[in-house]
Order: C-alpha cells, then structure tokens, then sequence
C-alpha cells in the first residue's frame, strides 16, 4: 500500500463566468491518495461509470449519500487499504456532493481522502475533485465539464511522476478525453462552451501545469 498528496493547485477559469456560481469557493490544494499497489494499473480512459475508486469519508456525514467503500473499491482493494465498514460517497452523488460541500462550506480535503487502485479511476477522481471546488448550477454541461476535464488532465501532469503514469499514457487520456468531450458537445449545439482548444493542445496543458506548479511553490 502506498499514500500520496497529490497536488491540485486551483486552475483558471477557462469557460464562461455564469457556469459557476461558486468558482473556486474554496481553492483546492491536494488529495490524499491510497492505492493498494505501489503504482495505478494503467488501464484504459473510458467515460462510464468508472470502477476501483472510492471518496472514502473521514467522519459521518449524515447529509450525504453514502455506502461502503469496500463495494465500489472491490474487496481486494478495501483488504489492501485496511477498509472494513468504512463509507464513502455513493457514485452516483457527485452532484449531490458538489451541493453540500458548497452549501455547508467544508473543505474537501477535510471530508474525504481518496481510494484508487487504476489509471481511469484517478482521471475520474480528479474530474469530481474538480467539481466539488466549483460549484455550478449545470445549466451548461459542456462547459463545466471541459473545466473538470482540464483540470484532471493538468493534475495528472503535475503528479505523474508520483503516480507512476507515462507521459505516452497520460497522452491517450488527453486524446480520449477530448473525444468524450466533442461527443458530448454535439449533443448541445447551443452550447456557451467555448471551442476545447486546452483539451486539443497538450502543450497548452503542459505549461498550464508548469506554471500552476511555479504559483504553489
């Protein structure tokens, strides 16, 4: 078993001001991560529900939809990680979650630490993590997720090295994730979405990371 403070300095804005009502409410700043194996499996980007991965509740949280870690990490993650009756926030609350944490200002770093045991989990992961520090309304889904999606692809850049995530792997995550996003855009032609130039551009990602990396120094 291995734990990591991955680093998730708070990106810029990249869309529209109105698609969040509580931008950056509350800057992220890490993710505890704890895999059962000393890197990820590097498995492949896919943009259902993803498997492996749990946001595992420090405290109780009556408020939010919960169930035990162990059901969406596998018993062999949760036997890795020392989990028995822990909770964690139910797959399908991200939005619920997104509410609360802004609603009753808690910090997310301070409500839930990360179990992750593959690659795809981990974009998936920092995608929500993302949310859970911008709180918008979804009045625009391209746009909010092509800040989640570029904030996820920027903290895997920056933490690469500490996951243990090739740059030739972390490269198919972008050119998947860009799919998934124009797949998801032309199913909303009057989107306000601007054009996913940060998602086309690995370079532009790069030194977006770079210079996040230079500001949390």
């Amino acid at each position: 078993m291995r734990t990591a403070e991955l680093l998730t300095p708070p990106l810029p804005l990249l869309v529209s001001a109105e698609t969040f009502d509580g931008f950056n409410w509350h800057p992220s700043t890490t993710l505890t991560w704890r895999c059962p194996t000393d890197a990820p499996a590097l498995n492949a980007f896919a943009d259902q529900l993803p498997i492996g991965l749990a946001f595992v509740l420090r405290a109780p949280w009556e408020a939010i939809p919960s169930e035990f870690a162990w059901l969406h990490t596998g018993r062999a993650q949760a036997s890795s990680l020392g989990l028995t009756d822990e909770r964690a926030l139910a797959p399908y609350a991200i939005d619920d979650a997104t509410d609360l944490l802004f609603a009753e200002r808690r910090p997310p770093a301070e409500t839930f630490w990360l179990a992750a045991d593959n690659a795809n989990a981990l974009f998936w992961s920092l995608h929500d993590w993302s949310h859970f520090h911008n709180h918008g309304e979804f009045t625009d889904r391209p746009s909010t997720e092509l800040q989640c999606d570029a904030a996820a692809l920027v903290w895997l850049w920056i933490n690469r090295a500490a996951i243990g995530l090739p740059d030739t792997h972390w490269e198919e995550f972008r050119i998947e994730a860009l799919a998934s996003h124009l797949a998801l855009r032309a199913t909303r032609p009057d989107t306000r979405c601007p054009p996913p130039q940060v998602l086309a551009d690995s370079a532009m990602l790069r030194a977006l990371a770079m210079g996040l990396i230079g500001k949390s120094m």
